[in-house]
């Protein structure tokens, strides 16, 4: 698959040729659903609880006698529906965890790069040049190439200057080849990849398939 190279100014310098086997796999559904479930499952910290009648405080003693009184009766103040009473059928501790094989999350992985490059939300640079942090850059940078919605930048390896000027842009993110999974390529409208980057993942991915 043939692709062009821009700078930071919109403009082609070359062409490159990307690796059908990274690029070019047809997405199957089904796969990339089951790969979203697990990824968004074992995100979940199942740290949520909240205390049983048997754990809350109080309620030793029984709050008034059961006949006579022209109260509804009530064994304890630990009761659901008593305020400060336990709570019914809460949450509690849990382990949200899935397991899916290395071998298709790595497949996952390069269906969603290969949905942009077959969409053409897919932008290969040969550089972003910044010598220092600023944010303006990277704003006029993608409103150059033309991109509006949530956009990933992926670069070979983390930097500090580009990381903090995207920090502050809600609708930009930033990965690098070493940490990209196929939920942040999937979330964004736009994919955005350092030429150096491409062949990264080439390299990574191209016994994925």
């Amino acid at each position: 698959m043939k692709s062009q190279v821009l700078d930071n100014k919109g403009i082609k310098i070359e062409d490159i040729i990307l690796s059908d086997d990274v690029f070019g796999v047809k997405p199957k559904a089904d796969l990339i659903a089951q790969y979203v479930r697990v990824y968004l499952s074992n995100n979940r910290q199942g740290t949520s609880s909240a205390k049983t009648r048997a754990e809350v405080s109080g309620g030793g003693k029984k709050p008034w006698k059961q006949k006579g009184t022209g109260r509804a009766r009530v064994g304890s103040s630990r009761n659901p529906l008593w305020r400060h009473g336990g709570i019914s059928h809460g949450p509690k501790p849990k382990d949200w965890t899935l397991y899916m094989p290395k071998k298709m999350k790595r497949l996952a992985t390069v269906m969603a790069l290969s949905s942009k490059a077959l969409s053409e939300n897919l932008k290969i640079l040969s550089e972003i040049n910044l010598n220092k942090i600023k944010t303006k850059n990277i704003k006029d940078l993608l409103d150059t190439l033309k991109l509006s919605g949530r956009t990933l930048i992926v670069t070979e390896k983390k930097n500090d200057n580009i990381l903090k000027s995207v920090s502050n842009l809600k609708y930009v993110d930033l990965s690098f080849v070493g940490t990209l999974n196929a939920y942040e390529i999937l979330k964004s409208k736009n994919l955005v990849i350092l030429k150096d980057a491409v062949k990264n993942l080439e390299k990574k991915y191209h016994a994925a398939k």
